[in-house]
Order: C-alpha cells, then structure tokens, then sequence
C-alpha cells in the first residue's frame, strides 16, 4: 500500500522544526503529530506540507510555516477546557490544532470561500467542537464572548480594542502587532482590567483587515 499519510513527514516536522527549536508543550507537539497538515493546502502542495515555510492557500493568504502556528499555540497556554477565538481561519490547520486542544473553538475568515472550504476540511476530518463564520475578525465575535484565549493569524497595526473587551479575566491574546510587512509576536494577558504584554519574535503575517485593523487601501 502507498504511503500517503505523511506520517514519517509529519513527526520529522515536530522533531526538526518544533521540538528542536524550543516548542516544549507536551500536548501541543502531539496535536502536532495528529492533525493531518497536508489536508489543509492545494493537493499541487502536499508534498510541501511538512516543510519549513508557509504555502499559498489562495486569496493572498497563506498557511503559516509550522513553527509559528506551534508558538503561536504553545502561547495560549490551552489545558483542554478551554473556549478559544481564532480570527482568520484560512485553510483551517491552525483551527484543527486549537480543536486538538480546546473546548470549543469559534473561528472567523473575512474570505467565504476560505471559510468555506475550511469548513468542509474540518467536517470531513470529524472535528465538532470548531464553529466557523464570514465576518470582520477585527471586530471579534461578541455573541460567543468571552473567551479564554484569542488567537489572531494575521498582523495588526495596533490591538484591536473589541478583541481584549471579548477577553476573559486572565485570557491570553496571542497577535501579531507592527507594520504590513514585519510583526511583533505578541502575548497580551488581562489581569484586573489591565493589559500585560510579552513580546515572543519577529514575525511576518498577511495584514489583518479589518474596521479595527487595516484598511484595504492601507495594506500595499
């Protein structure tokens, strides 16, 4: 029988480029080793999947390199009970990781035909704890709040205000925050009506677009 589930890929993608570069969490590397990651990008890609950098998954968007998606997780600091909030759903790998790890995860794509796609992805990989919505992720998703964690996938200019009201006390926010073309990876933790932050790296993200992000004509 062929190989075509990436296995032998997949757990050298966890060794090499998680666990070799700090990503210690014991249940976010074996979130790693389940989600099938070659799932979420075009089938001309697959075989690029585990590999070191992001891929293009259409819309300008792309599916971020798996270190980043795995520090970007490790920093919500998810124990299992938690409801999670993902603003740009993409392809829909970040989502599956956050539902490997959390209660309930509602995410948002500004894309219907990503959030789409995304949803069907997640559907026929049995995953029913995730809800995915069109919509302006700046803005957050107020019905659902609050929310133990919130996860932004895109960077922004400053912190969206909506994203820390919909925060629960203690809530961890994990965002990229600088410029269209290099980010901040940064940690931001309500304690008692105030906001700590934690700078983790540099990064680059796509812009967030959004009322409370960046204009259309703001982002080239």
């Amino acid at each position: 029988m062929p190989h075509t589930d990436y296995e032998v890929e997949r757990n050298a993608m966890v060794d090499a480029q998680l666990i070799a570069r700090g990503i210690t969490d014991r249940r976010v590397l074996d979130a790693f080793r389940r989600v099938l990651r070659h799932e979420f990008v075009p089938d001309s890609l697959k075989k690029q999947a585990y590999e070191d950098h992001p891929l293009p998954i259409g819309e300008g968007q792309t599916i971020s390199q798996p270190y980043m998606v795995a520090i970007m997780t490790e920093s919500l600091g998810l124990k299992g009970s938690e409801k999670v909030l993902e603003i740009g759903t993409g392809s829909g790998y970040q989502t599956a990781i956050l539902a490997e790890l959390a209660k309930e995860v509602y995410s948002i794509e500004r894309f219907a035909d990503l959030a789409d796609a995304a949803k069907k992805t997640l559907d026929g990989l049995g995953y029913k704890n995730v809800t995915v919505k069109t919509g302006d992720g700046t803005l957050g998703w107020q019905e659902q709040a609050p929310y133990d964690g919130i996860i932004v996938t895109a960077g922004a200019p400053e912190i969206p205000e909506s994203l820390i009201k919909q925060l629960k006390e203690s809530g961890r926010l994990v965002i990229p925050v600088g410029g269209t073309f290099s980010q901040v990876l940064t940690v931001f933790t309500k304690k008692k009506d105030k906001i700590i932050s934690n700078e983790i790296c540099g990064c680059v993200f796509v812009p967030l677009v959004g009322k409370e992000g960046w204009r259309v004509s703001q982002r080239n």
